[in-house]
């Protein structure tokens, strides 16, 4: 009805056809999709186009026609592929009661389709066939690379390789050494790094055409560890490992320490086995100096046995948020020492030592090398940069803002400063600039880190056996300094002062620093003079004044840590005494050389810098000297 309508056999009914014909398109689109009209329809009666209807709209006319068949081509192409994934993803077994159903319903939506205004889209038959078939070939290939698990709902084959991969028996973990730079063996970047955990070097990426990848085919080393994720892959299948056994080489990698560990460091006196069937004590675990760079290394030492300082550093969660200015490098001393801190105290090491390679390299850029790893030097100059380059580093300031290192070290005292006249002044020109205001007695307040104790003058002449007489002092005579009455004179190029000290607050933990080196224009001489000091109860109240006294209810301390000097003062060593908290026992440590030593012992040696617990109330003496 519909060609006959339009078929021009009147002439009368021209014009009626021009203008159905200029509507056509127009028709095409509202009567729906291409697949609803018959091929006469479209073009008329027989198979021909309207009379009249121009070129361009028979263009137009088999454009919309072609681009709604490929539509609904793609459509139903789309619908079908979901329907056979649906049914090859394994939802249910063959024949189910739901498959059925699905199939059942999608027939009715087909005839429905077929003769109404929306385009028919008869899904896809099942594919039984080629279903089955699958099914078959996969319960017949018994190959361990052809087994899978169901994940997410689809069946993964890499799966299977990544819980059994069979280079596991290779790794070395004897060579594993995660304590230098995370750097690529050929390329020196950063970027990317990987560690063959079979010869334990390290290598950048995993691509093609990547050193890791190329070492992998090169020497059959096949597993590797992603220095920064801390996955592990196998090169060069490229899949990754995913096994259980393999979390102790990510904790020596990355130590990590909960509150509870941390509490019960002090109290643990159990003994670790290392890899190589050595056996250590956390935290008493030797450094290796690199060449000349065991004054750092004994000071490092010092600082790990302070337990607020540990325990701070132990839990990377207490620094890791501090905002520093853009382009700031000192951040990097905090990462560096707590990961060295970590690496100290971590009671499953493969070896029983660690090197303190990035750490020191952090050192000497950010002293802009005036600390080296290649040059030796002074323990008190490092020391006192050390602290306050960790205090700025962790956001404080000289006055306000405080940090856990001047939580732990910090005291104050008076400084009373007298200025003297000139001595080549006649005496009553002297007595005479004695009243002036300038030559008045001024005291400031101060704060410090560290106490510096001055040594008597050793003998320059030998005795009438023809040997130096090492001389002896007390301990409490050169603290005498700070009781606020003895005065020391100082000299400066223009002018002279008296000065006295009298502490006012005391810290928890308290650093001498004894005075052994004195250089003059020509070369640097060291006072070889033995400080006896007690290993325990020193006390310090008599340096206080009497009205902070009263505030201080304890005022008596114990050594902790005492770094001595030995031999020439720019050719010496440097070793450490520490004590072991859980234990109670003291330690002596030279490089990687960990003995244990009599208390008595340790006042012999010429003591350089000590660091010293206050006792607290509760706390009882579990030393035992």
């Amino acid at each position: 009805m519909r060609a006959t309508a339009l078929e021009p056999s009147n002439r009368r009914c021209s014009g009626l056809a021009r203008s159905a014909a200029a509507d056509w398109p127009a028709v095409l689109r509202r009567r729906g999709t291409a697949s609803e009209t018959s091929a006469p329809a479209r073009r008329g009666g027989g198979g021909r186009w309207p009379e009249g209807m121009s070129s361009r709209s028979k263009r137009e006319t088999r454009s919309s026609a072609r681009g709604k068949r490929d539509a609904e081509s793609r459509s139903s192409s789309s619908r079908s592929k979901r329907e056979r994934e649906r049914d090859s993803d394994g939802m249910g077994s063959r024949g189910s009661p739901v498959r059925v159903k699905r199939e059942r319903n999608s027939e009715p939506a087909a005839r429905d389709s077929s003769g109404g205004s929306v385009p028919a889209l008869v899904p896809a038959p099942p594919l039984v066939g080629s279903r089955v078939k699958r099914e078959r070939e996969a319960d017949e290939d018994s190959e361990p690379e052809r087994e899978v698990r169901v994940r997410y709902g689809r069946l993964d084959a890499e799966d299977r390789r990544s819980r059994h991969c069979p280079y596991l028996d290779t790794i070395n973990r004897s060579v594993l050494d995660f304590d230098f730079e995370k750097l690529c063996s050929i390329s020196l970047s950063h970027i990317n790094a990987y560690a063959c955990l079979v010869c334990g070097k390290y290598f950048q990426g995993r691509g093609l055409k990547s050193h890791a990848y190329i070492h992998s085919v090169q020497f059959s080393h096949h597993v590797f560890l992603n220095l920064h994720t801390l996955k592990f892959y196998c090169l060069p299948d490229n899949y990754e490992i995913i096994d259980s056994s393999l979390e102790d080489i990510t904790y020596v990698l990355k130590p990590t320490f909960t509150k509870q560990q941390i509490s019960n460091l002090d109290k643990q006196a159990k003994l670790s086995r290392a890899y190589d069937g050595t056996t250590y004590l956390p935290g008493i675990v030797g450094l290796n100096n690199i060449k000349a760079n065991d004054y750092a290394n004994a000071v490092l030492q010092a600082l790990s046995n302070v337990p607020p300082l540990r325990n701070y550093f132990l839990e990377e969660e207490n620094y890791k948020n501090i905002k520093r200015p853009p382009g700031d490098i000192m951040f990097l001393l905090v990462q560096r020492f707590g990961e060295l801190m970590r690496k100290l105290w971590n009671p499953r090491n493969f070896k029983a030592h660690v090197s303190p390679h990035e750490m020191l390299q952090a050192v000497v850029l950010c002293s802009k090398k005036t600390f080296q790893i290649t040059k030796q030097g002074d323990g008190v100059d490092f020391l006192s940069w050390f602290l306050n380059a960790l205090h700025s580093a962790l956001g404080g300031t000289k006055k306000k803002k405080k940090t856990i290192v001047t939580d732990v070290f910090q005291g104050s005292m008076r400084i009373f400063t007298k200025k003297l006249p000139h001595p080549d002044l006649p005496a009553e020109e002297k007595e005479q600039l004695l009243h002036n205001d300038e030559y008045q007695e001024t005291m400031v307040e101060s704060t410090f880190m560290y106490l510096t104790l001055d040594l008597p003058t050793a003998p320059l002449y030998k005795d009438e056996k023809e040997q130096l007489i090492i001389p002896q002092v007390p301990l409490f005579n050169i603290l005498a300094k700070f009781n606020g009455i003895t005065e020391k004179e100082y000299k400066t190029y223009k002018e002279n002062f008296l000065k006295r000290f009298q502490l006012t607050k005391l810290p928890p933990y308290l650093i001498f620093c004894i005075k052994r080196f004195t250089k003059n224009n020509f070369f640097v001489e060291k006072n070889p003079t033995i400080v006896n000091f007690p290993i325990t109860n020193v006390d310090l109240r008599e340096y206080l004044s009497e009205e902070v006294q009263a505030v201080h209810k304890n005022t008596t301390y114990d050594l902790i840590a005492n770094i001595v000097h030995d031999g020439k003062p720019t050719e010496g060593s440097y070793r450490i005494h520490v004590l072991h908290h859980g234990t109670g026992k003291w330690y002596e440590l030279q490089d990687l050389q960990v003995t244990d030593i009599l208390p008595q012992m340790i006042t012999l040696s010429e003591a350089y810098i000590q660091i010293w617990k206050r006792r607290d109330s509760d706390e009882t003496n579990q030393q035992g000297a």
